[in-house]
């Protein structure tokens, strides 16, 4: 039994000093307190991250939602939001260089303004496929007092107008307008008398029916019942005869409102008369992409995506075009799609090129800057 256990004794001492490769002198860190096998690794401070401010829009400090802390910086100083998913549409707040951006395909509503980290206000459920998702957004016309947002979306049934109040989900204004495999997309603008103006795509053809609200532009108030004054009582269609909008702006001293269309061989642009459609006040046979479009006194801006540019026209006050087009930010920021103005007069434009563009470091973006001066207003 003795010699047993003596045995065991040497056989535990030797492997005791039992010895491994030695791999060279190694780096001493003290033993961090409750980390380890149960704990989850260490964290180790970045000794490059800069402080946490707890007041500023996204850290935890702050209530309400937000998004993680984005260190995402780009050089241009007219470039406020970066490291987006493709914005499908802006509206500019109030407040000096501060706007609300949506993501097309992720529904989600942000709040960015130059020098902050985007501020998550929402997150809308939307489906993207069909070119649907988030495609327009607006501030409701008494937005200093109500603080309501309007959204159109496209979700797995319908395509609809929501309104977006604070700490409220989504709630529908108009829904029902018909989805299909493609054309799902449409945009927003609040009119000079404080009604939605709302572009619908034809949702693949369903737009030819005239009681059908898909390929039309409708007109509502904010509650989602039909404008006063439509053609047709009762009825929220203005006018028919829209295919796959891009946008839809107004220019507030003429009243005049226009719409980027994409239409069967060609882009055009219509302005809108109530009834149908009339014939497009300018064509482009090569499909640049019309989007999102900003109108202001003798000029008129139109984002396109597949250019990768600012399409520059100037009305004339009898309903033609007054000198040449230009073409502005060719290839500056890629592909251009949302266009709004901000109350300052400057204009917004949000980009889409991580959807069939070539992205850089810092996309999507969202885009603050002057926009092009009016034309001479003769005819």
């Amino acid at each position: 039994m003795r010699r047993a256990v003596a045995a065991v004794a040497l056989t535990l001492l030797v492997a005791g000093c039992a010895t491994f490769p030695d791999n060279g002198p190694r780096e001493w860190r003290e033993k961090i307190e409750n980390r380890g096998e149960l704990g989850g690794p260490p964290t180790i401070p970045d000794p490059q991250a800069p402080p946490t401010d707890p007041d500023a829009p996204g850290s935890p400090g702050r209530g309400g939602q937000s998004t993680p802390q984005v260190r995402c910086p780009d050089p241009d100083p007219q470039v406020v939001a970066t490291c987006l998913e493709p914005v499908g549409a802006v509206a500019p707040l109030p407040e000096p260089d501060t706007a609300i951006v949506g993501e097309r395909t992720t529904g989600r509503i942000l709040k960015v303004r130059k020098g902050r980290d985007p501020q998550l206000i929402t997150t809308v459920e939307v489906d993207p496929t069909g070119g649907g998702g988030l495609t327009g957004l607006v501030l409701s016309p008494g937005y200093d007092e109500d603080q309501l947002l309007y959204a159109y979306i496209t979700t797995r049934t319908d395509n609809r107008v929501v309104r977006i109040a604070p700490g409220e989900p989504p709630k529908p204004v108009l829904a029902g307008i018909p989805r299909g495999a493609t054309h799902n997309a449409g945009a927003l603008v609040v009119d000079v008398d404080g009604s939605l103006l709302v572009a619908t795509g034809d949702a693949g053809g369903a737009g030819a029916d005239p009681r059908s609200t898909a390929g039309k532009v409708l007109r509502i108030d904010t509650l989602g019942k039909p404008g006063q004054g439509n053609p047709e009582p009762g009825s929220p269609v203005l006018s028919s005869g829209v295919t796959d909008p891009g946008g839809i702006c107004v220019d507030p001293q003429s009243q005049i409102v226009w719409v980027t269309d994409h239409a069967a061989g060609r882009d055009v642009l219509h302005r809108v008369q109530p009834g149908e459609l009339p014939a497009p006040a300018w064509t482009w046979p090569n499909r640049p992409g019309v989007a999102g479009c900003m109108a202001a006194p003798g000029v008129l801006a139109i984002a396109q995506t597949q250019d990768a540019s600012l399409f520059v026209l100037r009305p004339g006050p009898t309903g033609g075009f007054t000198g040449d087009p230009e073409t502005l930010l060719a290839g500056t920021y890629g592909r251009l799609s949302a266009a709004a103005p901000s109350r300052d007069g400057l204009l917004w434009l949000g980009t889409v090129n991580k959807a069939g563009g070539e992205p850089g470091p810092t996309d999507d973006r969202v885009i603050h800057i002057q926009p092009p001066a009016g034309g001479a207003s003769k005819a």
